[in-house]
């Protein structure tokens, strides 16, 4: 069992779901709303840590309900916290809406204390870092923060997985400290300028990556599966008919690190990543989605998927 530090965000999903997104100025009915865990630190996390990895989380919350939220999921999940808690912010919260008829989604995020966590608080982690296997982040923290981050694991030797999102411009060298970029095409596509819908443009696109200074770009194609730079496609794992896409690519993510945190091979990890994700879209909600280790490995069993 690796071990896999990630840095980033909790926020309470609030999901509405709806036949449409409303107008602006315009108001519609939903024909549901759930309240759970999300935000892309934690749901990785949490799906890292189903997964089998020895899971730590460096966040902020606030001193309040949605506080209480995020601890008892990641107790549930095996993560452990290592977060300070703010009176004077308030836990992280995103409006989420979801197309009925297909499932997909458009979300807001506000995340509270979370912004403020800053280079100083990331420095203080440094030897929970350091310790690592796989050190993760996202961009819904401070740059700043995201940054310094992997710094601080590339230093020590540790290998670096930064999820670009939401997408952001980044720093002159940041893509250089990544051994991994997992990228969806929105996010490709700011990154490069280049426009993903194929394979073909996923392979250019990935090279342009390279050119940057990443180790091994991913881009993760939706229903296509993923782009493993330097061995194609790996194609996507259907577990059921899809109920919800907003946590696959959490899902992914955290199955990917834990995998490459054992020493797996980034193909085979990234087989896992697309059955965890294959496997999570067919469940409601972001965080409650993520499988565990077993079902994980009973479904790349029955598909023959390793390679």
């Amino acid at each position: 069992m690796g071990k896999v530090v990630i840095l980033g965000v909790f926020v309470a999903d609030t999901a509405y779901r709806a036949g449409r997104m409303p107008k602006m100025g315009e108001t519609i009915m939903g024909n549901s709303f759930a309240l759970g865990p999300g935000g892309k630190g934690s749901n990785q996390a949490v799906a890292c840590a189903r997964m089998g990895g020895e899971t730590h989380i460096i966040s902020k919350l606030g001193q309040d309900d949605f506080a209480k939220l995020a601890l008892d999921t990641w107790a549930d999940a095996g993560v452990v916290p290592h977060v300070e808690q703010r009176s004077d912010s308030y836990t992280g919260a995103a409006h989420i809406f979801i197309e009925d008829s297909t499932g997909d989604n458009a979300i807001i995020i506000a995340p509270g204390a979370a912004a403020l966590i800053d280079v100083a608080d990331i420095d203080a982690q440094s030897a929970l870092i350091q310790s690592a296997d796989v050190f993760v982040t996202q961009l819904e923290q401070s740059m700043a923060a995201a940054l310094r981050g992997l710094e601080i694991a590339r230093a020590a030797g540790v290998t670096t997985v930064l999820n670009p999102a939401p997408a952001a411009p980044l720093p002159d060298g940041m893509l250089a400290l990544c051994d991994y970029v997992t990228p969806n095409e929105t996010e490709c596509e700011a990154l490069t300028g280049i426009a993903v819908h194929t394979v073909a443009d996923a392979e250019r696109a990935c090279q342009a990556l390279c050119d940057l200074g990443v180790g091994t770009p991913i881009i993760t194609m939706g229903e296509q599966g993923a782009f493993l730079y330097g061995h194609g496609l790996v194609p996507a794992v259907s577990a059921g008919a899809v109920v919800e896409t907003t946590g696959a690519g959490d899902a992914f993510n955290g199955g990917f690190a834990a995998a490459l945190s054992e020493m797996l091979s980034p193909l085979v990890a990234a087989q896992y990543g697309c059955a965890a994700a294959g496997i999570s879209v067919t469940t409601a909600g972001t965080a409650p989605s993520m499988p565990s280790r077993e079902i994980v490995d009973a479904l790349i069993k029955s598909a023959r998927l390793i390679f």
